[in-house]
């Protein structure tokens, strides 16, 4: 088991290149099996999860070749199997969006239950009620989604709550389904404006993605395409964190500004200065955190996927603040982590009390998932002394070459 023995106080300081979004390249991957012929995908992280999803790909039948780095091929033939299994999908959350692929592409399904980081309650009821209204069988039996579809047809949609998931499997079946789809209260997160943008480059029509209500006219048809990925928002929100919480220096490249309005509004509010460029940011970390309060949402709200690099942030600043996880119950968890460290920390339901400590220490620490690992990376770079941070293979899944980034930047990391 590797992990990552962090020497602090470490101040950030020079340029980092943001990768690709992970969650926009697990959806795309997923979509690429409705394309005919070879999509080529650009800007592709080389993460845990990515690597995992290619797998699964490969097993269902697919010829997957890494073309660079982060450049893959993906070709996807008539007869591709229709069924993945707990072992290939239990760790991967995003193996549910192979549902809606498969269904599109072969109208024949089985899926196990899918995995990921235990951060709450994710239940999949919004994506069967979705993908039933599209004419679709769907049945849990052993820890399998099952599913089938004589006739998929367009209908109207009505999620109970955005949920990205959901919103970008039905997205995925409406594709191929008779007549048009309407997704009232969709998910408006920019992965699913990438997706959008992916499937269209495939062939399909797909309008309002951004919006609550998107609308999917079916087509017989779609196409492999060459698409490139958008960067990844989360992994530029936690070097942006990162420099605020060392009294840093770092300019963030590759970035949509757009998508990063939630970080910055509130990275200005605890003190940092943000200069804001052409497909860049500049973060410089103030001498003195100021207390914030912090409540998540669906976009464009506070992302909850930097709700616990935040929380590791507020624990160095002056006064109290106030965090609100209104999107995944346990994402909080992180703070018996934090308090190792010398964090002072009061968990109150889904609300946790943050009173800054004057410095956090070094100490042996576990990542609980993926976030709360990153988030337990950066206060070991702003603490004093040294860490040892476990799980190393929960922030693997997110992240690429954190280390070398980290270093790049002066940070004193080793994985051993």
């Amino acid at each position: 088991m590797s992990k990552l023995i962090i020497k602090g106080p470490s101040r950030l300081e020079g340029k980092v290149r943001i990768s690709g979004a992970k969650n926009a390249a697990l959806a795309i991957i997923s979509a690429s099996l409705l394309g005919e012929g070879e999509t080529i995908l650009e800007n592709v992280p080389p993460i845990g999860d990515v690597v995992i999803l290619t797998k699964i790909l490969a097993a269902l039948g697919a010829n997957v070749k890494w073309l660079g780095e982060e450049t893959l091929s993906l070709t996807v033939p008539d007869d591709i199997d229709h069924e993945a299994t707990y072992i290939q999908v239990k760790s991967l959350r995003a193996s549910n969006l192979l549902l809606g692929a498969l269904l599109a592409r072969k109208r024949i399904a089985k899926v196990s239950l899918p995995g990921g980081c235990q951060i709450g309650s994710r239940p999949m009821d919004l994506h069967i009620k979705g993908l039933n209204q599209l004419g679709c069988n769907l049945s849990i039996e052993h820890g399998y989604i099952q599913g089938s579809a004589d006739h998929m047809h367009g209908a109207r949609i009505y999620l109970d709550f955005p949920s990205v998931g959901a919103t970008e499997n039905i997205m995925i079946a409406a594709t191929r389904a008779e007549g048009q789809t309407i997704l009232e209260n969709a998910a408006k997160e920019p992965e699913i404006v990438d997706m959008a943008n992916f499937l269209n480059a495939m062939g399909a029509k797909v309008r309002g993605a951004g919006t609550d209500v998107i609308r999917i006219d079916g087509v017989k048809h779609l196409s492999g395409a060459h698409y490139s990925i958008i960067p990844d928002r989360i992994e530029a929100g936690t070097f942006m964190v990162g420099a605020a919480m060392t009294e840093g220096n770092v300019l963030v490249e590759n970035v949509i500004l757009t998508h990063l309005k939630p970080m910055i509004a509130k990275l200005k509010e605890v003190g940092t200065y943000i200069e804001e460029r052409d497909n860049e940011v500049l973060v410089v970390g103030p001498k003195i955190i100021q207390a914030a309060d912090v409540k998540t949402f669906p976009y464009p709200g506070f992302p909850t996927d930097m709700q616990s690099q935040m929380m590791a942030l507020l624990a160095l600043a002056q006064g109290t603040s106030m965090i609100t996880e209104n999107v995944f119950e346990n994402r909080l968890q992180l703070a018996d982590e934090l308090k190792r460290m010398g964090a002072q920390i009061t968990l109150e339901g889904r609300m946790a009390v943050i009173e800054g400590a004057e410095k956090l220490m070094g100490a042996s620490v576990k990542a609980l998932d993926l976030r709360a690992g990153a988030a337990l990376v950066l206060a070991a770079i702003a603490g004093e002394g040294v860490s040892e941070i476990n799980n190393l293979e929960l922030i693997d899944r997110g992240y690429f070459h954190l280390k070398e980034k980290l270093c790049s930047l002066g940070a004193d990391v080793q994985r051993v």
